[in-house]
């Protein structure tokens, strides 16, 4: 069986094993929600007995539970995420289609910002191991795990935004203006992990036997990184990236609702707020379905920077 055909039948075999996954993830967050205080008709203004009664009826959330859920699963089937309990005259696949771009486009953003500059930062320390430059930049990536981007958010707006006025603190119109304080405040900390991960991966491939190999038959050293030392120092980075930007997308919840971005973060904060299940439920499926389809793309990138991996039963 060749290479290809086994990652073919490894990869089919990962999909379906991410139906079950899957189905936990709605079942779990379903009778959660259900299990919360409260409900999506509460307010500080109680209503009438009939009036609530009736929106019950018309939600359907008057019927015993367990038949809610097998009707929500159904509807989950045919990509049906119901209406929105309380963005009225909206259905949850609506703010989803508004709410995703924004969100996916921040998220990306970051990632992208961190990937390179984290991968700039961790190579350059590597190649300057034990030195001043390994010191200080290892120090500023400790810095940026430390601090949470909830407190860089107000400090870069303040330096920013405030006393220097080259950017606005806040909203969202498309502009590059509007997207550098979310996309860099969100990238920050990813950036520090990895360039504390490429650090060490790359320190580790240069004391490897075959770059001493490449060394001894006179191979420049810039040919050496980068024909030799770069593609597996990067395994781990790529690794960590799928989560990493699943969790820049579906973390950036608090940059948004800092920035005053739209983007879906913001509706599921609503949403949970106010008990507004399918809003809430169809926000979780969505990041469960991109973790999950994520995870798979860094699967096959793996493999294809590490021709060693092989996924045949037998080995």
């Amino acid at each position: 069986m060749t290479h290809g055909s086994s990652m073919l039948r490894h990869s089919l075999r990962r999909l379906l094993g991410l139906v079950p996954t899957l189905l936990m993830l709605i079942t779990v967050a379903f009778f959660l929600l259900r299990m919360a205080p409260g409900g999506p008709f509460d307010s500080e203004k109680l209503l009438p007995a009939e009036i609530e009664a009736n929106l019950n009826a018309k939600y359907h959330l008057d019927e015993p539970l367990w038949q809610q859920y097998f009707r929500y699963m159904g509807q989950i089937v045919v990509l049906d995420f119901g209406p929105s309990f309380q963005y009225k005259d909206w259905t949850v696949t609506e703010l989803i289609e508004q709410g995703v771009p924004v969100s996916l486009t921040v998220g990306a953003l970051a990632m992208l910002l961190a990937f390179v500059l984290g991968t700039l930062l961790g190579i350059t320390a590597a190649l300057r191991q034990n030195t001043a430059v390994d010191y200080s930049l290892m120090g500023i990536a400790m810095l940026g795990i430390s601090v949470p981007n909830f407190v860089i958010a107000p400090i870069l707006i303040l330096l920013l935004a405030v006393y220097a006025g080259w950017l606005p603190t806040g909203g969202w119109d498309w502009s590059v203006a509007s997207m550098v304080l979310p996309v860099v405040t969100l990238s920050l900390p990813v950036t520090a992990y990895i360039a504390r991960l490429t650090r060490g991966s790359m320190i580790e491939v240069l004391h490897s036997n075959f770059i001493r190999t490449a060394r001894a038959k006179g191979l420049p050293e810039s040919m050496v990184i980068r024909r030799h030392a770069l593609k597996p120092a990067m395994l781990p980075v790529i690794s960590f990236m799928g989560p990493a930007t699943a969790g820049l997308i579906s973390g950036s919840v608090v940059i948004e609702r800092i920035f005053s971005i739209p983007g879906l973060g913001s509706y599921f904060v609503t949403g949970a707020l106010n008990r507004d299940y399918t809003l809430v439920m169809g926000v979780v499926i969505f990041y469960g379905v991109l973790i999950i389809v994520l995870n798979f793309i860094v699967d096959l990138i793996y493999a294809w920077l590490n021709p060693k991996i092989r996924y045949d039963e037998k080995r």
